[in-house]
């Protein structure tokens, strides 16, 4: 069964169809193979000063390159997976025009957001900030992830490392295929990038297509910054901080895993009131993040049920939540391809350990080609320029310019 952000909600999904090539002697049956695409609809052209100003209008500073090329773009619908079942899902294709060579893929995975308007496909009206990558020469995929743009209807599954990988592994996969019946060249290059939640969904990404095979997909390079990689240790230094400021992002994570895990508890297990009650419509994509961090409480031990406050430093407590945390948090693996971890060492959002841990954790396990960056007195804010204008010029020596 799949959850929805609506009680009443049904999944639609497209179904391939098997179309019979009949000769007098005996019928074959022919699959239409499209590589999960379902479709790709052009948005619009903007040349690189009109992407220059709609960047400078959204305040970001988020691209660390000049911007070379005029850009098409596209809302692309694909076949992916949740919990078992086939789903469609979505993004934005970000293709530059009349480049010298062929360019470079770049999926690039965006932070936490709350509101369905704020999906990358709903561009120009939604911004990530990757955008301009794709005037600098790369071919720019954002997902949107399970539960934003046309799967807006299921509850988005939240650091969960299984359905954030497939999404956008399923994304790539689509999205070559539909360059290729559209003649558009690319290069072998392949690379991730992503901030916050975006750095865990790009490690997610990075295992799922290193562990299986069937992608056939290589990737050059990978950079991930302050993702929430060791749910398990981030939530109990969270849930004990006597204050935290982003409140909003608790909340999605509980509702998330007691949704996609079918716990189906009463919120007033994890909550108390109002805060219980009131969390359903706060999350129900009409929000953004800032109006959720202020209709709730910044202090954790007033946000939690006491029982289950007490249970985050409590091994003993709260069995099936700290299991799944765990589940989620790479374990038995460590990255191949070459991979930047970056981390501001004064992020209050998602404190820079989480990094350091898991760093530590893949080195022990085997990784040789990962580094860890700290960005010295960075916050979750601040750090964000200084890792992309160091990942571009990394990705810059794959491909033999840092704007190709």
């Amino acid at each position: 069964m799949i959850f929805f952000k609506t009680k009443l909600g049904l999944a639609g999904f497209y179904i391939f169809f098997l179309f019979a090539l009949t000769s007098c002697k005996k019928e074959n049956v022919v699959v239409v193979d499209n590589h999960g695409l379902v479709s790709a609809s052009p948005i619009k052209t903007l040349t690189k000063t009109g992407l220059q100003t709609l960047a400078a209008q959204n305040g970001d500073a988020s691209t660390a390159g000049p911007m070379l090329y005029d850009v098409d773009f596209y809302d692309v619908t694909y076949k992916t997976t949740y919990n078992g079942a086939s789903i469609n899902a979505s993004g934005l294709l970000a293709v530059p025009k009349n480049m010298p060579v062929a360019p470079a893929l770049l999926s690039a995975q965006h932070g936490t957001i709350f509101s369905d308007a704020e999906a990358p496909s709903n561009f120009p009206d939604s911004f990530t900030g990757f955008e301009p990558f794709a005037s600098e020469g790369y071919i720019t995929l954002i997902p949107d992830y399970i539960g934003y743009g046309t799967s807006k209807d299921i509850v988005h599954p939240y650091y969960d490392m299984k359905s954030s990988g497939v999404a956008v592994a399923d994304m790539i996969k689509a999205v070559k295929y539909f360059l290729k019946t559209q003649h558009i060249a690319f290069s072998d290059k392949l690379f991730l990038l992503g901030y916050s939640e975006g750095g865990y969904v790009t490690l997610a990404a990075e295992k799922e297509i290193e562990t299986n095979p069937a992608y056939n997909l290589k990737l050059t390079a990978v950079a991930a910054g302050a993702g929430g990689y060791d749910i398990s240790s981030l939530l109990a230094i969270l849930s004990a901080a006597p204050v935290y400021n982003d409140p909003a992002l608790l909340a999605l994570f509980i509702q998330s895993y007691n949704t996609t895990y079918k716990w189906n508890r009463p919120l007033t297990d994890f909550f108390q009131q109002p805060y219980a009650s009131e969390i359903p419509q706060l999350l129900n994509g009409t929000q953004t993040g800032t109006q959720v961090d202020h209709a709730l409480t910044n202090t954790p031990s007033l946000l939690f049920n006491p029982v289950f406050y007490k249970s985050m430093n409590d091994p003993s407590a709260e069995a099936s939540f700290k299991a799944k945390a765990a589940e989620n948090s790479f374990p038995g693996w460590y990255p191949v391809t070459a991979t930047r971890l970056y981390h501001g060492t004064a992020d209050t959002d998602v404190p820079f350990i989480t990094s350091q841990t898991t760093y530590n954790k893949f080195i022990a396990a085997g990784a040789t080609k990962l580094t860890l960056t700290p960005i010295q007195g960075g916050t979750h804010l601040t750090s964000v320029s200084p890792m992309l204008q160091d990942a571009t010029a990394w990705f810059g020596s794959f491909t033999g310019s840092t704007a190709q």
